[in-house]
């Protein structure tokens, strides 16, 4: 067990480091990279884990984002409060799912998100690279029905929300790339304190704390440099690269599902 919770930090460092980069909490590499190392796991105690360490991660985030001044505060919040009653339910649920059944679902979503977002990139829809004043009520009322129902799966799926909120607030919201990112992270801080809540309350997480400290360690150090690293990559790569991470996940994901 020991040499299995050593590779836990670099583990957690390449989910801080991506995860930041992109805006999406790093539950994209988190979540299959237990679902493999752990095949023994529910997917409740796999979501646990992985929502606990994608909490870390997004405190970390934030913290550097915040000093950059890139976060939408006023727009956050807002999302962020809307999103929290999902984030409970989709904990919930999670006691409810066979494994096998997780293990489709998270693969289709996966999947799905990575082929919209390089329709979108290949299409030549730019990511918008700035964005006057504050967001408009109309869009700021559509980005809460959205955040409500990302709250949602993300907590059921153990992926954070980020994979599908920076895209949205890209794409539907206007928001410049880099502000996406800034800001999904923010509010991924308090979905994700629901969604660990939630786990505690449930006692998902009674003995996985040696691993999750060890995830913890790695997240922290890895979200302070992808934070860095934003400054140097342009929106539309960062797109292109959330894409095809997805894409590689959710086909190794599904097809281990459809073998089991």
């Amino acid at each position: 067990m020991a040499p299995l919770l050593l590779l836990l930090i670099p583990l957690g460092f390449l989910t801080g480091l991506l995860g930041t980069l992109v805006g999406a909490g790093g539950g994209f590499v988190m979540l299959p990279a237990l679902i493999f190392l752990y095949p023994e796991f529910g997917p409740e105690r796999v979501t646990a884990i992985s929502m606990t360490v994608i909490f870390f991660n997004a405190l970390s985030g934030t913290i550097a984002y915040a000093r950059m001044k890139r976060i939408d505060y006023r727009a956050g919040l807002v999302f962020a409060v809307v999103a929290l009653p999902g984030a409970y339910a989709g904990t919930l649920v999670t006691h409810y799912i066979s494994q096998r059944m997780f293990h489709l679902f998270v693969g289709a979503t996966l999947l799905v998100l990575a082929l919209f977002l390089l329709y979108r990139t290949r299409a030549g829809a730019q990511p918008p690279e700035a964005r006057p004043g504050p967001v408009p009520p109309k869009k700021l009322a559509l980005g809460g029905v959205l955040s409500a129902g990302v709250g949602f799966i993300s907590s059921l799926i153990g992926i954070g929300g980020g994979i599908i909120h920076v895209p949205a607030l890209i794409y539907l919201l206007g928001f410049p790339v880099h502000a996406a990112t800034a800001t999904s992270h923010f509010v991924l801080v308090f979905t994700s304190a629901t969604a660990v809540a939630g786990h505690l309350a449930l006692g998902s997480l009674s003995g996985d704390w040696p691993e999750i400290a060890c995830l913890a360690v790695g997240v922290v150090l890895g979200a302070q440099l992808g934070a860095r690293l934003s400054k140097r990559v342009k929106g539309n790569w960062i797109v292109r690269g959330l894409a095809g991470a997805m894409g590689l996940v959710s086909i190794r994901i599904l097809l281990s599902a459809l073998a089991g």
